[in-house]
């Protein structure tokens, strides 16, 4: 009896599907802050990335002992799930080619992705993605390595679709405080925070333009952080916001307890993943033909939308009916990337 087929073999006519990441992307630089992180994503699980910071956790002068901490925390017991990134120092800083060559060369598993802030320009990107590449091959690993990108300068903004469309770019995020620093007052600083980061028209303008480059070319917006710790209400409104108003499927997180309001906020809710599992299914056994669910008439358009649901659910680990269970038996149908050495299980 043949399988039928499953919404990511026939909704993007053999193109790979827009990335899908975990809804909340958590940055820690100390030791003690990785550590804590990712004892924390063990016990949630991985609904939730943790990128380990080299360029604001790495002391003046001790960039490669910082660099050999975080080699040694990949692959190790600590990283449980292989969502564990990295951020590098920025193209300027004579550190980012040996936080590469180190973390490369002795990690026991490779970055889930490779951060790059403060770009200026694509060609800069670029680069830093060429060396990435040449040093995954040196050292044997088998997967491609995907690269996040910074927006946090003008020069960067002005060439951002040509920055999402580079290959190894799977996202984008925005970097909310040095993108208003760096209009020298000219913007004030209660931009920075909420309600005036969802307000002013400048940063208004940032937040869409990464947001419309990265669905261009199927790629993630990740939204700023949030300064605020304590009201965990804030946070919550705050991820709302950028997801229904700037279309942003990932954010920030500068402390534990804005994980979960984050992960609430960026993940379907019950009823969503319900009826986009009535409406998948229903069209896979019309063999992906227009359908009638209840009043409304549904096609190929509509069930893209439905399998993006589907898709970020499955990224948070919601559980999902098990009738749809098929549709992620393959890695094209999560279209999750986790890089590994030769013999890891990907």
């Amino acid at each position: 009896m043949t399988r039928p087929l499953s919404p990511a073999q026939v909704l993007f006519d053999g193109e790979t599907p827009p990335a899908v990441l975990p809804p909340c992307d958590h940055y820690a630089g100390s030791e003690k802050l990785m550590r804590r992180s990712l004892a924390l994503q063990r016990e949630l699980g991985p609904v939730f990335d943790v990128t380990l910071d080299c360029e604001d956790g790495a002391m003046v002068g001790h960039e490669a002992a910082h660099a050999e901490l975080v080699a040694s925390l990949l692959g190790s017991e600590h990283d449980a799930f292989g969502r564990v990134g990295i951020r590098i120092h920025d193209f300027h800083h004579p550190a980012w080619r040996e936080d590469l060559r180190i973390i490369l060369g002795a990690a026991n598993r490779a970055p889930a992705y490779i951060t790059l802030p403060k770009v200026r320009h694509a060609s800069e990107a670029a680069e830093m993605c060429a060396y990435i590449e040449a040093l995954r091959r040196r050292d044997g690993i088998s997967h491609g390595i995907p690269v996040h990108v910074l927006i946090e300068t003008h020069e960067a903004l002005a060439e951002v679709f040509a920055i999402a469309a580079l290959p190894p770019v799977e996202a984008l995020s925005f970097g909310l405080m040095d993108f208003v620093s760096a209009h020298t007052g000219a913007i004030p600083d209660s931009a920075m925070r909420s309600p005036g980061q969802f307000d002013h028209p400048l940063v208004r303008r940032a937040k869409l333009e990464i947001a419309a480059a990265c669905h261009a070319y199927g790629k993630v917006p990740s939204h700023n952080v949030t300064t605020e710790i304590r009201d965990a209400a804030v946070v919550a409104n705050d991820a709302r916001r950028a997801r229904e108003e700037f279309a942003y499927t990932r954010m920030w997180s500068i402390h534990p307890a804005q994980i979960l309001p984050i992960v609430a906020a960026f993940t379907p809710r019950e009823d969503e993943i319900g009826l986009a599992a009535e409406i998948l299914l229903a069209a896979q056994a019309a063999g992906w033909g227009p359908i009638r669910h209840g009043d409304t008439l549904h096609d190929r358009a509509s069930y893209r939308y439905y399998w993006s649901v589907l898709r970020r659910a499955h990224a948070a680990a919601r559980p999902l009916p098990a009738s749809v269970g098929d549709f992620f038996s393959t890695s094209l149908g999560s279209g999750k990337s986790t890089p590994s050495r030769p013999g890891d299980e990907s």
